[in-house]
């Protein structure tokens, strides 16, 4: 029995995502038995290098050309889990892993737990995992009985770890179904760190007072290597473009670092940060409700602060 995780590579290349599901399910495969396989679909190098993650070995189907389309992807990744025995499906809860997750419960008759951010562990008759419930207010422990399941990990959920070494790459025969999709255009943003990956952030709201003034929470951005976010009412008035907006219904992230410049702290934004492992909070008004959720709080202008901050990290790196 083993394993099987799906390493996203979009435009022919893994990004952090696929590294960290591979490590997960290394993990995975030791709490549970058996070894981790990564399934790799469409042309990429360097497909070995995942054994480096923990993958014992990998399947690659260079030769799938076509767009992605969750029913066909689901029905090939069933047919591989079945010829490898894979006890255990593990995805990226990414747009694409959330669209396959279910397809793939269904077709395995397996049980699925979706968001996940522990390693699952044997319990009696079953396997538990934990997630975050209520927006990440809380968390929570799943029992799934039987002996399939599927998985969808959080990002940034597990750190990246290097513990082997490149492994060998294979190729199966499976019978691809026609695709009911037809892939026109694909619109990706380039040249940054997508948020659900990023390590660092640094985010601002209405109290930028207009876009003419994100000039400086872009400096310390990229002072510091960090990816730029914004509150919703930035995003609804077109201040930055949709896909930085984070919140309930925006964005869901967990970085290392979160800093927040002129964000009042609506509970909806909370729900879509609070995960974040350390939380910086820039407002010139104390009864913010940010304070509340921050490890860091500065009371002060953002005017006065993001700039002076932008040069402490200049000089901190300088030296």
């Amino acid at each position: 029995m083993s394993v099987l995780v799906l390493a996203e590579n979009p435009k022919g290349r893994f990004k952090k995502a696929a590294y960290e599901l591979v490590h997960y399910g290394h993990l995975t495969a030791k709490s549970l038995g058996g070894e981790c396989i990564a399934l790799v679909i469409g042309g990429v190098d360097g497909a070995g290098d995942l054994g480096k993650y923990g993958a014992s070995k990998v399947i690659h189907l260079a030769d799938f050309k076509a767009g992605f389309d969750s029913g066909v992807y689901a029905n090939i990744i069933t047919q591989i889990a079945e010829q490898v025995g894979a006890h255990t499906v593990v995805v990226n809860h990414s747009s694409a892993g959330k669209s396959l997750a279910g397809r793939i419960a269904v077709r395995m008759d397996a049980g699925i737990v979706s968001q996940v951010n522990t390693v699952p562990a044997k319990e009696g008759s079953g396997i538990t995992v934990g997630k975050p419930v209520f927006s990440g207010k809380a968390f929570a422990k799943f029992k799934v009985e039987g002996d399939k399941r599927v998985f969808s990990l959080m990002g940034n959920a597990i750190a990246v770890a290097e513990v082997g070494q490149a492994c060998p790459v294979e190729s199966l025969s499976v019978n691809i179904p026609e695709s009911n999709v037809t892939v026109k255009e694909v619109k990706t943003v380039d040249g940054i760190v997508p948020l659900p990956e990023a390590e660092l952030v640094v985010s601002a709201g209405r109290g930028m007072k207009g876009p003419e003034n994100w000039g400086i929470i872009e400096e310390l951005a990229k002072t510091i290597g960090a990816t730029t976010a914004c509150s919703r009412p930035v995003a609804d008035t077109g201040w930055r473009p949709h896909h930085e907006h984070v919140g309930q219904t925006g964005v869901a992230i967990r970085p290392n670092l979160y800093i927040a410049a002129g964000i009042s702290g609506a509970i909806q934004h909370l729900a879509g940060v609070n995960s974040s492992k350390c939380i910086v909070v820039i407002n010139k008004d104390p009864e913010a409700p940010f304070f509340k959720a921050a490890d860091y709080g500065v009371c002060a202008d953002l005017f006065d602060v993001v700039p002076r901050l932008t040069e402490a990290f200049k000089k901190f790196k300088s030296q």
